[in-house]
């Protein structure tokens, strides 16, 4: 059966799946590991050696996280104006 859905019936099939599931627990628990790993990421980026304190860690691992979410958005941007003025790939 999954080989004959079309995109968009799969799209529907995991929202659904996501919404059963957040019905039944606490989103903010059924991600904490995948949360905390995100966040470790950018300390490890910061600081690999762990020679800072605790505290300087977590601030520069801020900095870390919101430049990563910036240049996100800015590829956002990018790809919207593009696809807008028609310079995006037709498949």
């Amino acid at each position: 059966m999954a080989d004959t859905l079309t995109p968009r019936e799969r799209s529907l099939r995991a929202r659904i799946g996501a919404h059963a599931l957040h019905s039944t627990h606490d989103p903010t628990d059924t991600t904490a590991n995948a949360r905390a790993a995100f966040l470790a990421r950018f300390e490890e980026e910061v600081d690999p050696e762990r020679l800072l304190s605790e505290a300087e860690r977590q601030r520069r691992a801020e900095h870390a996280r919101k430049a990563h979410m910036t240049r996100l958005a800015l590829a956002s941007v990018r790809a919207r104006r593009e696809t807008r003025e028609g310079g995006g790939d037709e498949a």
